[in-house]
């Protein structure tokens, strides 16, 4: 007899991307496929001297069980860091600590999601936030976008339509479209919550990571110039992208009534975040480190960002189009068949596995009709010399 697992579990996958890891394990092969930081940019020395301050200084509170908000030092330290994002006047007590901010999006699909409500998502978006709202039941649709983010027109009407508990987007180097929101869209983001009375929730894990010119400011930094939106506006954070994704620190950042439902849930989700993990943190941002890490892994990734832009234009030319990225971890691309090359990312993904290169078809990211010509590069753990290789093997697939 099969186990009675729970019904909302026929609503959702086995992630793509996790599945493709397991094919991997080839000697010698590079991967593009990932989506996280290069481990060898990790301020071990900062990060190392932060825990041993953490365990001088409090060694009770950084070992013992702790408030499910989280660690009262580490929120303090977290409001500032978020002054410096433009967001005045953010109070401690305004945010919670969350497991990442991947918790921090399954609590708002715990606090707001009922089975068949609809969520509005950017089309292409993170793969884990779909197969999260869906976990919960909801009815997920995506919004078009094009390099400037969301196409707010075309929000306006699905929002008018569709009446959504909430829409979720990542404005700033979007993943896995590497997409950036005008100040203008956000600006209307804005008005359109206010307009319709209807939640936004800003995903921001990238938003520190541009290369030459700064963003716009978060549509969290902006709400002050709408009146009333604040009160219609979620923002997630995360330490993973910028400091260290084992330490597994994020936050939420919500309306008061919103926050106190998150911090039940998260009650009997895991009680509270690694209080030691989010001593280390705050211990390091007390330090002052981060400006100079951020200054750092900027660098990097901007010269690992052109050289994969300027390989994909020598090897596959007019056979792939993309938009150079200007922060984030990734390219995302289409193949337009020129010259008779293949124009399926999937088909692509597994011809390039058996040349020694990896990387993860679009089609995934997407809620509603995918994209099958698509795919998504990551050019954060690979150096110059591997980018460029693999994008010749990648070449070689086509």
């Amino acid at each position: 007899m099969p186990l009675p697992f729970a019904d909302r579990l026929n609503n959702v996958e086995t992630s793509a991307i996790r599945e493709l890891f397991k094919l991997l394990g080839k000697p010698g092969i590079i991967s593009f496929a990932g989506g996280f930081p290069d481990s060898a940019m990790f301020d071990v020395a900062g990060i190392k001297e932060a825990v041993n301050k953490a365990l001088t200084e409090e060694p009770g509170a950084a070992l013992q069980y702790g408030a499910t908000e989280g660690y009262q030092p580490l929120r303090e330290q977290l409001a500032d860091f978020m002054a410096t994002k433009g967001v005045k006047d953010q109070a401690p007590e305004g945010l919670i600590v969350t497991t990442g901010s991947q918790q921090a999006l399954d609590l708002l699909g715990k606090t707001m999601i009922s089975p068949g409500d609809n969520v509005i998502v950017e089309g292409p978006t993170f793969l884990a936030t779909i197969q999260c709202f869906r976990l919960y039941g909801a009815n997920v649709i995506s919004a078009p976008i094009d390099a400037n983010g969301v196409k707010t027109d075309e929000l306006e009407k699905l929002i008018a339509e569709h009446k959504p508990k909430f829409v979720y987007l990542i404005p700033t180097f979007g993943n896995p479209s590497g997409a950036t929101l005008s100040l203008q869209r956000r600006k209307c983001v804005l008005e359109l919550a206010v307009k319709y009375q209807t939640l936004i929730v800003e995903d921001d894990p990238y938003g520190d990571l541009y290369f030459d010119q700064a963003p716009p400011p978060s549509i969290l930094a902006l709400s002050g110039t709408v009146p009333g939106s604040s009160n219609w506006l979620a923002h997630c954070g995360s330490m993973s992208k910028v400091l260290s994704p084992g330490l597994r620190i994020g936050w939420l950042i919500a309306p008061p009534e919103l926050l106190a439902k998150a911090t039940m849930c998260k009650q009997f989700s895991d009680a509270h975040t690694s209080t030691f993990a989010q001593a280390t943190a705050a211990q390091y941002l007390k330090a002052a480190r981060m400006p100079a890490t951020l200054a750092h892994v900027r660098k990097v990734y901007a010269e690992r960002a052109q050289a994969m832009g300027n390989a994909l234009r020598k090897e596959l030319g007019d056979a792939i189009e993309f938009v150079q990225p200007q922060g984030g971890l990734f390219v995302w691309a289409r193949l337009t068949g020129a010259g008779g090359k293949v124009k399926d990312g999937s088909e692509l993904a597994k011809r390039a596995i058996e040349k020694g290169v990896a990387f993860v078809p679009g089609a995934p990211f997407y809620a509603n009709n995918p994209d099958i010509s698509t795919l998504r590069l990551s050019f954060a753990t690979a150096d110059v010399a591997r980018i460029e290789e693999g994008v010749f093997r990648l070449g070689k697939a086509m």
